[in-house]
């Protein structure tokens, strides 16, 4: 049975992923895509493609095919780096549209750091991962 915490954590956690969901809407963007470009708009506009399925948290399966969509659509382009590794970068249009969207994301969520004093967000970091390693440790011991 859940507990109070439990259910709160993970409401908390749906809500969270529907704010974000209801961000991608209002810029008529797909999650997937919203969550592509806000990686590589972190990593001033390019970063290999094994670092985008890691910082957005989206499978393999789904980057590669939001990923040809893109490219398709002129807004990042995927080429070959250091032998079987791919690099993504935006293109001009690409850089566009991040700045008129995930931009504005990542203003908020700084704006809601700022907000908070220094403590609080080491305690935040600090609990987020702590429930994130123990959270995999337990994935790891029901194999």
């Amino acid at each position: 049975m859940q507990s109070d915490e439990l259910r709160q954590i993970n409401y908390l956690l749906a809500e969270t992923d529907a704010a974000y969901h209801e961000a991608a809407v209002a810029f008529g963007l797909a999650d997937s895509t919203q969550r592509i470009l806000y990686a590589l708009y972190c990593a001033d506009g390019k970063c290999l493609l094994g670092d985008i399925t890691k910082l957005s948290g989206l499978s393999k399966q789904t980057v590669h095919s939001s990923l040809h969509k893109l490219e398709r659509q002129g807004l990042l382009t995927v080429e070959r780096f250091d032998g079987r590794k791919k690099a993504v970068s935006l293109t001009a249009r690409g850089g566009d549209l991040a700045a008129r969207t995930v931009a504005r994301l990542v203003t908020v969520e700084n704006a809601v750091l700022a907000g908070w004093s220094a403590d609080e967000r080491a305690t935040y970091i600090a609990l987020a991962r702590k429930y994130l390693d123990g959270f995999r440790d337990g994935l790891r011991h029901m194999k």
